[in-house]
């Protein structure tokens, strides 16, 4: 949760950079979708923190905020937009090589199942800056109409000589401790819907 809860602080941060400070029309989009997603995602992770008595940190890790850092020393610039890219896709597929390892390996069922439930999530997060590149159009969905599952994340870390099954930097775990938050608290309202 704590690893969860500083990687939403990042993208928060990010995003809100973006809005702020990106040259083009795509990024500031996409900026606000990631904004928006981990606030959300960030509730319900601080809510499942409450209920279980962990204590969050109050702010990302060093190395979050060094490539926060980095990337907005280069606010207003096309340089902004070309390292905020790069540094998203880079932290999704991160985070989406930890999601495939907790669905293929994962011994916490709960854990388990909302790491399937925020897939979708940042799959399409990656999906709107894959390759360093702002995709237009994508960042007008809320949600993808298609996830193709795959084994992207694994994939991409074994190509750059990372063995799978090895553990990922907090950001990475985040999204799956993301993900749990959000699944509690979807069951939560589930179960006290009284409609």
């Amino acid at each position: 949760m704590r690893a969860a809860h500083q990687g939403n602080l990042t993208e928060i941060a990010a995003g809100r950079d973006a809005r702020k400070n990106a040259t083009t029309e795509c990024v500031k989009k996409v900026g606000g979708v990631l904004e928006r997603d981990h606030t959300k995602l960030d509730a319900a992770t601080k809510a499942l923190a409450d209920q279980q008595g962990v204590d969050l940190p109050v702010a990302p890790s060093a190395e979050q905020q060094r490539v926060l850092a980095d990337v907005m020393a280069k606010a207003g610039s096309s340089a902004y937009d070309d390292a905020w890219l790069k540094a998203q896709d880079a932290a999704h597929v991160k985070t989406l090589g930890m999601i495939d390892h907790q669905i293929a390996k994962g011994e916490n069922a709960q854990v388990t199942a909302a790491a399937k439930a925020a897939r979708p999530i940042v799959a399409h997060h990656h999906s709107m800056v894959r390759g360093g590149t702002c995709h237009d159009g994508a960042a007008t969905h809320t949600t993808p109409k298609t996830v193709h599952a795959g084994n992207g994340g694994q994939v991409a870390l074994a190509d750059e000589g990372v063995p799978a099954f090895v553990a990922v930097p907090a950001m990475a775990v985040g999204g799956v401790l993301i993900a749990g938050g959000a699944f509690w608290a979807a069951g939560r309202i589930r179960r006290h819907d009284t409609r």
